[in-house]
């Protein structure tokens, strides 16, 4: 795929790598079997996640788009994982050192039931769904993706809240020796204005608990069916279609419900640019570009942004007479 240069799509913000995922199955190589997805998911460290091992049992979920898909290549070569770099290439370069297991996570707070669970303990209950979901990033490029996962209410009912709760905290792992982007200050890759800040490791991302409730917000563990590549966010990531895409955080070590609410690391960091809800919404610029279009990865020309990224009818009475201005 060939991007052209625009004012506000930098060359160095193309991939020109081309990791083609696309090996031989891992269970064929092996010849086994396994029953259910959790195992599947298991398997999936030995195979290397970016093999792109096949999950069993993924049924169509509700609320999908009928909007093109995103090519698989484009999905896994074009992310932001600044654990990984600030480059949209650097995850797909470096994110294969990223061991997957085994992996913790824990689900704690405000909840009567918490504990620390296996990432295939925690999956195994739920039967995973695919949901064709819009992503759009802050910087106003966008994706449509197949992802696979569960609602994450179905988690947090599992776990009981205690009712003191009102948001949920979610953390990703910290790990230097495994992640090269946490050994690297955010200025000097120019992207924080020259300020001088630093991103708050570990990363870290909080929803409303309604929001967090809501049935179009999901734990994802694969996508186009296969389990979740390193890049982009494996083993299990959030997925909050409504919100900008850094609302989504990668690579989950803990979920915690809490009665403050949360502040995101990039929140911490350019208060200014990144507030809590930042909901899609085409009417509140960036301080420094607008909102009110995107580029579709794979397309040349610029789209409108629709209003909560086209998740309007589901999610805008979450939001009923919340000022979105100084909300953002």
């Amino acid at each position: 795929m060939l991007l052209r240069q625009s004012p506000d799509l930098r060359w160095s913000d193309v991939t020109d790598e081309r990791l083609y995922l696309r090996r031989r199955e891992f269970l064929q190589a092996a010849g086994a079997t396994v029953a259910g997805a959790a195992g599947m998911l298991a398997l999936a460290d030995a195979a290397g996640a970016q093999t792109g091992t096949p999950l069993p049992g993924v049924v169509k979920g509700p609320f999908s788009t009928d909007e093109p898909l995103t090519p698989w290549d484009d999905v896994t070569t074009y992310n932001n994982f600044w654990e990984f770099g600030s480059d949209k290439g650097d995850p797909a370069k470096h994110a294969g050192q990223l061991k997957t297991r085994p992996w913790t996570v824990a689900v704690d707070g405000h909840v009567a039931r918490g504990g620390e669970f296996s990432v295939d303990d925690l999956v195994k209950p739920y039967q995973l769904e695919e949901r064709i979901y819009r992503l759009r990033c802050v910087e106003g490029w966008s994706m449509v993706i197949p992802w696979v996962g569960f609602p994450l209410a179905s988690l947090l009912k599992r776990v009981e809240p205690t009712g003191k709760g009102k948001f949920v905290e979610f953390t990703t792992l910290h790990d230097p020796g495994q992640m090269p982007g946490q050994r690297r200050r955010a200025f000097d890759h120019g992207i924080l204005g020259g300020s001088g800040g630093v991103l708050d490791w570990p990363y870290v991302e909080g929803l409303r608990l309604d929001e967090a409730m809501h049935p179009l917000t999901i734990l994802a563990v694969g996508l186009y069916g296969r389990v979740l590549p390193n890049q982009n966010g494996a083993p299990i990531r959030l997925v909050v279609p409504w919100k900008y895409g850094f609302k989504s955080i990668k690579s989950i070590v803990r979920i915690r419900l809490v009665d403050k609410q949360p502040r995101g690391s990039w929140e911490k960091s350019q208060p200014s640019e990144y507030g809590f809800y930042s909901n899609v919404n085409p009417e509140v610029d960036h301080p420094r570009w607008s909102q009110g279009r995107e580029r579709r990865i794979g397309e040349f020309f610029k789209r409108r942004t629709l209003m909560f990224n086209g998740y309007a009818d589901q999610v805008a009475s979450l939001y009923t007479g919340l000022d979105l201005r100084r909300n953002y």
